[in-house]
């Protein structure tokens, strides 16, 4: 059984959505990011740094945090959503890494600047909104060449997914980009990813500013 530490970002949705697809029992613990909840003692004894998500491994004992870092770990748990040969494995990290060092960090940037900053810095938003259509565009030329990020279906998927189905909350465009918008419509059909996404449900606006303010220190 996994205990899933969690609310609704695309962080979050990461590992909801990984659960669904491995179809691993798992008990839902939704924080009030607006409450807090997340800076709580008993929840900083499994992530010290005070972000969800995070989830405990009641069969091991074992604690993992960091989105990227979670989903490695059911990936390698169950065997499934990541190669076991070398090249295979690597090609999978590589666009887990993409996701977790650029898509997200950029995009939130991106988000913060575009909806909650309270002051309004044109150039900050451009600059983030402008990085974030480019990573778009290298997904774009990846999706053209491959069904999914590392050729199958993958943690890597997963975690790009979150992202840029809510691209234009952050005020980005996938105009134009045809790959990336089929790959987005394969996954959004798929039922595993529509149950992901709605777990937890929806957070109310406090939650909301919190994430999004959240996101210039996490991916």
């Amino acid at each position: 059984m996994i205990d899933l530490y969690t609310a609704a970002t695309p962080n979050g949705h990461k590992v909801s959505i990984a659960l669904e697809e491995l179809g691993l029992p798992y008990e839902l613990h939704a924080l009030s990011l607006s409450q807090q909840e997340q800076k709580a003692p008993a929840f900083l004894r499994i992530n010290p740094n005070g972000r969800i998500p995070a989830i405990v491994d009641r069969d091991e004992d074992f604690a993992v945090f960091e989105s990227g870092a979670i989903l490695l770990y059911l990936a390698e748990k169950t065997g499934r959503l990541m190669p076991s040969d070398p090249k295979g494995r690597s090609w999978v990290v590589q666009w887990l890494m993409f996701q977790m060092g650029g898509v997200g960090p950029m995009q939130g940037q991106a988000n913060v600047f575009y909806r909650y900053f309270p002051e309004k810095l044109p150039l900050a938003i451009q600059r983030y909104q402008k990085e974030t259509r480019r990573l778009y565009e290298v997904l774009d030329g990846r999706l053209g060449e491959a069904e999914y990020l590392a050729g199958d279906y993958s943690i890597a998927d997963i975690a790009t997914y979150p992202w840029a189905a809510v691209h234009d909350w952050a005020g980005v465009s996938v105009d134009g980009l045809e790959h990336l918008q089929r790959w987005m419509a394969a996954l959004a059909a798929r039922p595993a990813v529509q149950r992901g996404l709605e777990i937890p449900k929806r957070m109310d606006e406090g939650d909301r500013l919190v994430a999004s303010v959240q996101t210039i220190l996490t991916r």
